[in-house]
């Protein structure tokens, strides 16, 4: 099965800000963003569509001509916890440095680790592996498509953020 990944256009948001499950607004640039996120899928053909429930990805979603794409709670943002919508460099949270230290494991406080965001996401994928469709389009956020490039073996956990996928851009794996 082709799963085509589709991140959400740019946040109104300023640089450093920890937003992860924020339901934050987009850039007043949104329209012209997902123009090209539209046009780079219009010629193909999803059997079925999925977007997470925040309103960045719905919003492309709808956009892209897929406004009942259906909604699942495993496909949002890693959850920051109490650093949500705090800049990175000004959270005092002793618990950071462990987190710099090690994502993959250390929760944010009060939130989650990149392994327990992939462990939803992997989820959500085993259930997709036993529908018997060709292709599926996915709305949803850099962390999510880092994990599903991940779990198709595409690059790895170390490597992650450096794989970010851009505002609006699309990752194709096989599953």
């Amino acid at each position: 099965m082709l799963v085509y990944l589709i991140r959400h256009t740019s946040v109104d948001v300023e640089p450093g800000t920890c937003y992860g499950q924020t339901d934050v607004p987009l850039r007043p640039s949104f329209t012209e963003e997902a123009k090209i996120t539209s046009a780079n899928l219009d010629s193909i053909i999803f059997d079925k569509v999925y977007t997470s429930p925040l309103s960045r990805s719905w919003k492309l979603a709808g956009f892209c001509g897929y406004k009942d794409a259906l909604r699942d709670d495993r496909l949002m943002e890693i959850n920051f916890g109490d650093w949500e919508m705090k800049r990175f460099d000004e959270i005092d949270d002793p618990n950071i440095e462990k987190w710099y230290s090690d994502y993959i494991n250390v929760r944010s406080t009060n939130g989650e680790s990149f392994q327990d965001q992939y462990n939803r996401v992997a989820s959500f994928l085993d259930e997709l592996k036993r529908q018997d469709y060709k292709s599926v389009a996915i709305f949803a956020h850099g962390g999510v498509l880092i994990c599903a490039q991940i779990y198709a073996g595409l690059i790895k956990a170390k490597e992650a953020f450096e794989s970010l996928t851009p505002y609006g851009g699309i990752v194709k794996i096989d599953i």
